[in-house]
């Protein structure tokens, strides 16, 4: 397998975090002012390739976070939510993470992105630090040795591409390419598509890169389209996807593009304008513009009431909905008289296999029961159709 990022592979990197999980919350190293605010850290992009990801995200962290502490947060403590522009590079990251180490946060919450939160991963292992709801679907991040530090809310992309393949195959679609970032996020989803063909008796016809942080899909391009793929499978940024659809369509390909979730369905939409049309992306929580389901009804009445400013989509609302969580984490460590950092990974666990707001909490991998995921189709108008 490719070296990832900082030059481990992923048995390298879990045998070299797998010593520091034995007994991360044997001591309680976590103390705040009793009247202070509950801190959370996060890193994210706020700038670059993947910074309406981030942002939105954020923003739909805070509209919870603001409508919690506008009811006197949790036991009178505010709920602070500090984001870090990392950029979506793993270096930033890294220095992100040192300084919320050192400011003593409670938690660290929606990190975004494989590369950047397994570049921070054995800094918060070593400083007994629990990362919450981050934004991947990478499998190296849910092995069961990570258990008590990495509490996963979305799918893996496992999950994500073995529903693509499932329905794909169903169709007679067997050609599948696979264009992804040249990383560990983008191994990640190569390898879910390769499992799920496999299971199928099949694997891709072909497969090409692009680089972090870039839109130069040239080479990709030349790479894939000779292969006469009914289906390719993106596992990118929303910039280097775009850019790779509307190359890939100007230079005369007539098949489809599948995206996983991280690619961000609005971002995309609006990089495509009309071209986004017929582009399928996978989802990892529900349509936030169908009331029907309690999270979306939830999240429509909070944006009406605190959110004017804020657009409804996929991202903003899966950031409300991590934020909902950690609230019901903190409520119930609060009324258990722990509102500590072990506290918080106690009541974190009790909500494993529950349900929040409608949505399915299932922090680790169950077998046979994947996380939640459905198929939407892009319109030429920007919109989402499940």
């Amino acid at each position: 397998m490719r070296d990832m990022q900082m030059g481990w592979n992923r048995r390298q990197f879990v045998t070299a975090t797998a010593g520091l999980a034995a007994g991360v919350w044997g001591v309680n190293s976590y103390a705040q002012e009793a009247t202070g605010p509950i801190v959370l850290g996060q890193s994210c992009a706020l700038t670059g390739a993947s910074a309406q990801l981030g942002t939105q995200f954020s923003q739909g962290a805070k509209l919870y976070f603001d409508q919690l502490n506008s009811q006197g947060g949790i036991g009178r403590r505010l709920i602070e939510l500090r984001t870090l522009d990392d950029g979506y590079e793993p270096e930033r990251c890294v220095a992100n993470t040192q300084k919320f180490l050192a400011d003593n946060v409670m938690a660290l919450f929606g990190y975004l992105g494989t590369p950047t939160s397994m570049a921070a991963l054995p800094l918060l292992q070593k400083a007994k630090v629990p990362l919450i709801a981050p934004l991947t679907g990478s499998a190296v991040l849910r092995d069961p040795k990570l258990a008590q530090t990495v509490f996963n809310l979305r799918a893996s992309y496992a999950d994500e591409t073995a529903l693509m393949v499932k329905q794909l195959v169903s169709l007679g679609l067997k050609k599948i390419a696979v264009f992804y970032q040249n990383d560990a996020y983008g191994q990640s989803g190569l390898d879910g598509v390769t499992q799920a063909l496999q299971s199928q008796g099949l694997k891709p016809v072909g497969a090409a890169t692009v680089e972090r942080n870039s839109q130069d899909v040239a080479k990709a391009i030349k790479t894939l389209l000779p292969l006469g793929a009914d289906v390719i499978v993106q596992v990118g940024t929303y910039a280097a996807s775009a850019a790779f659809v509307r190359a890939a369509r100007q230079a005369g390909y007539g098949g489809q593009f599948y995206n996983v979730s991280f690619v961000g369905t609005s971002a995309l939409a609006q990089a495509l304008g009309k071209e986004a049309e017929g582009v399928v992306v996978t989802q990892v929580v529900p349509s936030p513009f169908k009331t029907s389901h309690p999270l979306a009804r939830e999240f429509q009445a909070a944006l009406q009431k605190n959110g004017a400013a804020l657009q409804p989509n996929y991202s903003s609302m899966e950031g409300y909905l991590a934020a909902r969580v950690v609230g019901e984490a903190l409520k119930s460590a609060a009324a258990a008289g722990r509102l500590q950092r072990d506290g918080l990974v106690a009541a974190l666990e009790a909500l494993n296999g529950q349900q929040v707001a409608g949505f399915p909490i299932a922090f680790r991998p169950q077998a046979g029961k994947p996380g939640f995921v459905e198929l939407s189709m892009l319109t030429s108008d920007g919109k989402a159709r499940v």
